[in-house]
């Protein structure tokens, strides 16, 4: 465990030196994610100084134990067993920093929605999502931009990519990926029968540019007429686009801006965090022990949650537990959000001791 905890410590103090390179100084995005591993990594160099500390302190007063003076050795009996009472109490602290270790913290997120199952009202409920997540991050201070968007004649969305910016976005919103079901009776129902439908939320660390390397050679651009729903031009100029990473055969594709150098930009965003999410998916498939230790996989095509109307109740299934309906759609996902993320700590810890025993 303290040779991890020294790993992330010493990373910490190249960092530092990093990013007082004049030379790293004139290179914007290569120091914006510099110190946004500085901030994932600063608590736990902040632990292991203070252990090593203790450790020294500890030792230094192993030796003085042994002092020819009676009353000095008593004082450091005395002192001995404090630095290792204060070094038993910081053990679980130790433990929490090895494992709570996500390189995606401090980043931006792409968030995509799509409706699955059910129609028109499956569109629907994608758009009251879009509005929950909407409420969500303005209480907690984020920043909502939309990227892209495929409206439906309904009112609702087919599909929807939304960038969502904030120190806490990605720690926020990470379990969030996954299948959405809503049980309720639809306004177009004359029976009052409660019919399900579903959407699917995917939840991308956006990515930088310095982050994933892409070979323009490698991309298939193409222009096009934006339009919305029932097929209507919005647009009379070819200003949507169409990016294809033959490589990987990733397609996005971005209309809502009326420029298409605006659109552009945000369809390289989107496969930027596409290809970064597709490499982290590998990377973490071939860490099957730690995955299945995970609260949930980031599958989209994995049922999370169940919004069940009629019963006022919301239920993540991943930690089995229930909470107001009415509460979570006005965006207050607080007690969601804490929860998992205390699930998910408990879960790597469980499988840190396991693996260590």
């Amino acid at each position: 465990m303290f040779e991890r905890l020294k790993q992330k410590a010493d990373r910490y103090r190249e960092l530092e030196t990093l990013v007082s390179d004049p030379q790293i100084a004139s290179q914007p995005a290569r120091m914006q994610a510099l110190l946004r591993e500085m901030g994932t990594l600063r608590s736990k160099s902040e632990a292991y100084r203070r252990w090593e500390e203790l450790e020294d302190a500890r030792r230094k007063s192993e030796v003085m134990t042994s002092d020819s003076d009676a009353e000095i050795a008593e004082l450091a009996r005395e002192e001995l067993l404090e630095i290792s009472a204060e070094l038993e109490r910081m053990g679980a602290d130790l433990r929490r920093e090895v494992v709570d270790d996500d390189p995606d913290r401090g980043r931006n997120v792409i968030m995509e929605i799509r409706a699955g199952a059910g129609g028109d009202e499956a569109s629907l409920f994608a758009g009251d999502l879009v509005k929950l997540y909407g409420k969500f991050a303005e209480r907690r201070g984020l920043k909502t931009e939309l990227l892209s968007s495929h409206p439906t004649e309904v009112g609702g969305y087919k599909e929807i990519i939304l960038g969502i910016a904030g120190a806490e976005a990605w720690d926020l919103l990470r379990f969030e990926s996954g299948g959405h079901r809503v049980q309720r009776v639809p306004e177009t129902e004359t029976q009052g029968r409660i019919h399900t439908s579903a959407a699917t939320v995917a939840v991308l660390a956006e990515a930088e540019e310095v982050d994933v390397d892409i070979d323009e050679g490698d991309l298939r651009i193409d222009t096009y007429r934006s339009s919305g729903p029932g097929g209507q031009n919005v647009n009379k100029t070819s200003s949507a686009i169409r990016i294809t990473h033959e490589p990987s055969g990733i397609v996005v594709q971005c209309q809502d801006e009326s420029s298409q150098h605006k659109n552009k930009a945000r369809a390289m965003r989107m496969l930027r965090s596409r290809l970064k999410d597709s490499q982290e998916l590998e990377r973490k498939n071939a860490e099957d022990a730690t995955r299945r230790s995970q609260i949930g996989t980031g599958d989209r095509s994995e049922r999370i949650r169940t919004y069940n109307f009629p019963q006022n109740r919301v239920t993540d299934h991943r930690i089995k537990t229930s909470y107001s309906l009415e509460t979570v759609m006005t965006g207050n996902l607080d007690g969601v959000v804490d929860d998992l993320r205390r699930h998910d700590l408990e879960a790597r810890i469980a499988a840190f001791d396991e693996g260590a025993a």
